[in-house]
């Protein structure tokens, strides 16, 4: 039996490479799916077959055999499981047994095979037919006081015809309350962009990484959350174009990365060093690095150096002059205490950025998930608009979504602040009258769960409960519910922490074929550049008793809505007829939408920066200004750390595919505390010893998380990382963006306390 003590050990290899591939062949052996998982992934991206379950990053132009990375092989290895939760597991098991065992266990039980109904006076969960489920879901639904007592939470996993129908059926039952997994990530670009460039999207398509003169990547980790993202990075660094990573800590595929496609690289242990500036920046230090950089280039520009493109300013922005003077403001000593970085080093990054005719910023949670986020994300914008990289090859904005499909979402309908001239297109196009008043993102769903105005919770995929923030909390609120509903296609802690009713729905996978009536049906997917592109499952399904998410999503609809001006029924069996209306609705981008979609590798939905056309209200790209250099409020205590909760290599948002990180050298443990080797001594720790972490908050409420491990890492001083769920219980509800409702997640204040002597 192998030794499942948690081990630590630093990791010198290059990330990718041999170790990429031994963990895909692990992985594909231990779900069992040599044989069929092997042949999915064939299928995985390409041309005709189904697109990754995981990360959002887009499909090479140029189509290559393999067009999978590592953590993608597992998502589609657990996805293809052999693994089985029957009627006879849930006989065999309590929920309240359930609760006592693991993330990891409730996944590696395997997928789920026909619909159940939560017994309470046995607290076990029971066969339900779908008819009975559904009628159940109506009768809670329709006996609501008022609509806007049911939350409605979309994952990003959710294609975009099941998408635009949850959308349709929850604005005719009468809300917008749409919690939703971009409410926990990318909302801040979704509502900081919009004001600034007029979209809430990133303007970089794949192409332009081939033309971009400069990289900087910002508060991300492609080698565990994007790793395809690696091939055009190492491509990049042939060419000599400069990459400069800014993180709290560094991340080993950022260091070294060999390309598992690159024979030659892998024949001879060979790898490239990816980054070519490594900013160690303190956690919340961006804002002040930013603006150092801008005041670099008003000093040059006042000392008659070309450095700003003013054509592009004069023509095509407003409030240079603001800026200008906010930048002026800005001391040296400050933002070198702000950012924890050298003047040197941030005068660098500047002159990386001046030199460099085409540049393009990616950024992630890292950068998001701050109090002051999306006004973050605008400053990133103000950046590129210095020097007209918005418009033009190789330049522009580009945050790196996690989930495969969470901007197609968004695009068509999943938002709880609907534009009026949406809701008007709506109207005209399906026949009723959507409310008008803004719904519930994440945050504002549980404090309605908390109060007892929210009643129903239907989750369409995800682990609402494991992903939001303050656990305790989450879990009072969830229970107080009279109905949850929980669309998945495996077992997760949201479908044991439930309402008084409650319901699990297993559905048909993303890698499984679909067949209807009409025949066999394919969904699309957006990526994070915006292309938009067909996916066609080609795996049998798991179980015969599954349905497709969209034929739930109708059934729903017509239990709940008797009298609906929808024709429900014939959605489910022709995808045609939703993307018809997806283009009704949307006819700027969506335009022939059946015909476009016949293309092999899809088609790029209109992004109207990269023809320098502004959707603002003065038509302009806007320099927005975020006074001083702060995105998080001061913390007077002395001992405060800020903690940014992270995911391990061997997981994806809160599924954990085991309990080892490699890169990081975390083996058999996810109890971990990464901490600068100054810190730990300030506080007479030693790695090794075993800690609590307490939130530094002035609500009353205590947080605290018991037996963590301190690793001696190198992290930015004053900054730590420890793994989200287990650290969720540490985040406030309140500590969130007020403006995208984004729980700031990069930058929980704590304080590390001894609970025991040096392991």
């Amino acid at each position: 039996m192998p030794d499942q003590r948690p081990r630590y050990r630093t990791y010198t290899s290059a990330a990718g490479g041999w170790g990429a591939a031994a963990a895909t062949a692990k992985v594909l052996l231990e779900q069992s799916v040599v044989g069929k998982g092997s042949r999915a992934l064939l299928a995985m991206n390409q041309p005709g077959g189904f697109k990754c379950p995981s990360c959002a990053f887009p499909d090479a132009t140029c189509t290559k055999k393999l067009e999978f990375c590592e953590n993608g092989a597992k998502a589609l290895a657990h996805e293809a499981t052999k693994f089985r939760v029957t009627r006879e597991f849930f006989a065999a098991h309590s929920v309240s047994a359930l609760m006592e065992q693991s993330d990891y266990w409730l996944e590696m039980q395997g997928r789920l095979t026909e619909p159940m109904r939560y017994d309470p006076a046995t607290d076990y969960y029971v066969p339900v037919s779908w008819d009975d489920a559904f009628a159940l879901i109506g009768r809670h639904l329709r006996a609501l006081d008022s609509p806007h007592q049911a939350e409605f939470y979309t994952s990003g996993r959710t294609a975009n015809e099941t998408a635009f129908l949850y959308s349709i059926f929850v604005r005719e039952f009468g809300t917008n309350n749409f919690p939703d997994c971009s409410n926990m990530c990318h909302e801040p670009t979704s509502r900081g962009l919009p004001p600034s460039i007029g979209i809430g999207k990133g303007t970089v398509i794949l192409d332009d990484f081939e033309h971009a003169e400069a990289i900087f990547l910002m508060g991300h980790n492609a080698g565990t959350n994007a790793p395809r993202m690696m091939t055009p990075l190492v491509e990049a660094r042939k060419r000599g174009v400069p990459i400069v990573a800014v993180n709290p800590m560094p991340e080993r595929a950022l260091v070294r990365f060999t390309e598992p496609q690159d024979i030659v690289q892998m024949a001879t242990f060979a790898s490239t060093e990816v980054t070519s500036e490594f900013v160690h920046i303190r956690i919340g230090g961006d804002l002040a690095l930013i603006k150092g950089m801008m005041k670099v280039m008003f000093e040059r520009d006042a000392a008659g150096e070309a450095v700003f493109d003013h054509d592009f300013i004069a023509e095509h922005t407003d409030g240079f002059a603001a800026l200008k003077a906010d930048i002026a403001g800005q001391e040296w000593p400050a933002i070198v205490e702000a950012s924890g970085l050298d003047e040197a080093q941030i005068r660098r990054c500047a002159d990386i950025y001046i030199r460099s005719r085409a540049t393009i910023i990616c950024y992630g949670m890292g950068v998001t998930q701050h109090q002051q986020g999306s006004q973050l994300v605008q400053q990133i914008a103000n950046l590129l608009l210095l020097r007209g990289n918005f418009g033009k090859p190789g330049a522009g904005i580009s945050p790196i979504r996690g989930h495969s499909n969470v901007q197609g979402d968004r695009t068509v309908g999943i938002d709880e602040k609907p534009s009026q001239a949406y809701l008007d297109k709506v109207r005209e196009v399906l026949g009723f009258e959507p409310p008008r008043e803004n719904g519930h993102h994440t945050v504002e769903s549980v404090e309605a769960m908390l109060n007892g105005t929210a009643k129903v919770f239907i989750g369409l995929g995800g682990n609402f409960v494991r992903a939001v923030p303050d656990t305790d909390r989450a879990y009072d609120a969830m229970r107080q519910l009279d109905l949850t509903v929980g669309i998945a296609t495996k077992l997760n802690r949201g479908h044991l922490v439930h309402g008084k009713d409650a319901l699990i729905l297993p559905v048909v996978a993303r890698s499984e074929r679909i067949e209807t009536a009409a025949g066999e049906q394919f969904v699309t997917i957006e990526d994070s550049m915006s292309n938009v592109t067909a996916s066609r499952g080609v795996l049998e399904p798991a179980s015969p008793h599954l349905l497709t998410e969209t034929e739930i999503v109708c059934r729903m609809a017509v239990a709940t809505l008797p009298s609906s001006k929808v024709d429900w029924a014939s959605y489910i069996d022709d995808y045609s007829l939703i993307r018809d209306k997806i283009a009704a609705v949307y006819p700027a981008i969506y335009e022939d939408f059946s015909e476009r979609i016949k293309a092999p590798t899809g088609f790029h939905l209109d992004i109207p920066p990269r023809r320098r056309a502004w959707a603002t209200s003065n038509g302009k790209a806007n320099f927005l200004i975020l006074p001083g250099l702060a995105v998080n409020a001061p913390v007077a205590d002395p001992t405060m750390l800020r903690l940014a909760t992270v995911r391990s290599h061997d997981q994806f948002n809160t599924t954990i595919y085991s309990y080892n990180d490699r890169y990081r050298g975390v083996y058999n443990d996810r109890m971990v505390l990464f901490m600068n080797a100054d810190d730990i001594a300030d506080r007479q720790l030693a790695a090794g010893a075993k800690v609590a972490l307490e939130t530094i908050t002035d609500d009353g409420i205590v947080r605290r998380v018991e037996g963590l491990t301190i690793i001696d890492y190198p992290m930015s001083r004053g900054s730590v990382a420890g793994y989200y769920p287990e650290l969720n219980p540490l985040l406030p509800l309140a500590f969130y963006d007020k403006t995208s409702g984004c729980p700031a997640a990069k930058a929980i204040p704590v304080r590390v306390v001894a609970v025991g002597a040096v392991a």
